[in-house]
C-alpha cells in the first residue's frame, strides 16, 4: 500500500483492514486517486473527474445534477470527512487544493432572491421554486476550513485561506485570508516581506 508507514501506525486491526478494502476499490474504480475512503455517495459518476493522487475522508457527498452538472477535481486534492459537493453547471477545484471536515460547495439555489428581474416568492414552496444557477471556481493551492459553506458564483483566487465557518458569498482574491458569515478578507500575503499583512477595516 502506498500510504506513509508513519500514518498508518495509529490505526487499529479493523481501520487498517477498512483501509485496505477503500484501497483497493480506489485503485480498481478510481486508478487517478490515491484514496477513496467509504463509504462515498456520488451521483452521476461519470460527471465527477477526479485529478491525480485525490484523497478523500469518510462520508462525502458528491451530487453532479442533470446533464450539465460537473465537478472538475485538480492534482493533489485532499478533502476530509462529510463534505457536500452539488453542481447543475460546474465547479472547478483547482491543484493542491485542502478542504476540511463537513464544507459545503454549491453552484445553485432554490430560487432566486437578488435579481430584480425574476424573485422567487416566499408563498412558493422552495422545492419547486426555479434553480438559480452560477458556476464555483476554486484556485490552486486554497485551504478550506472547517463547516465552510461555498455559494453560488463565487471564485477563490489561488492561495486563499478560508476560515472555520466561513460562508463565502463573493470573490476572494488570491493569496488572501477570508473569515466571517458573510466571508470577508482580513489579511493578504505580502510577497515581498515574507508575511500576511491585516488588512484594515
Amino acid at each position: 500500500m502506498r500510504l506513509r508507514y508513519s500514518s498508518l501506525k495509529s490505526y487499529g486491526p479493523f481501520q487498517l483492514f477498512w483501509l485496505s478494502i477503500c484501497y483497493i476499490n480506489t485503485k480498481i474504480f478510481f486508478p487517478k486517486a490515491k484514496l477513496i475512503r467509504l463509504p462515498i455517495f456520488m451521483r452521476n459518476k461519470k460527471k465527477i473527474i477526479f485529478g491525480k493522487n485525490f484523497v478523500c475522508g469518510y462520508f462525502n457527498r458528491l451530487d453532479a445534477f442533470g446533464l450539465n452538472g460537473c465537478i472538475h477535481f485538480g492534482s493533489n486534492v485532499q478533502l476530509n470527512d462529510n463534505v457536500h459537493i452539488g453542481a447543475m453547471s460546474s465547479i472547478l477545484v483547482g491543484n493542491d487544493v485542502l478542504i476540511a471536515s463537513r464544507v459545503f460547495i454549491s453552484d445553485h439555489n432554490h430560487g432566486s432572491y437578488s435579481d430584480i428581474l425574476v424573485c422567487s416568492s416566499p408563498e412558493e414552496p422552495p422545492i419547486n421554486r426555479v434553480e438559480q444557477v452560477k458556476s464555483v471556481v476554486i484556485g490552486d493551492r486554497v485551504w478550506i476550513g472547517e463547516g465552510a459553506s461555498i455559494l453560488p458564483g463565487v471564485s477563490i483566487g489561488s492561495g486563499a485561506i478560508i476560515g472555520a465557518g466561513a460562508v463565502v458569498t463573493s470573490d476572494i482574491p488570491s493569496n488572501c485570508i477570508a473569515v466571517g458569515a458573510p466571508a470577508r478578507v482580513i489579511r493578504e500575503y505580502d510577497s515581498v516581506g515574507g508575511l500576511w499583512v491585516r488588512i484594515s477595516s
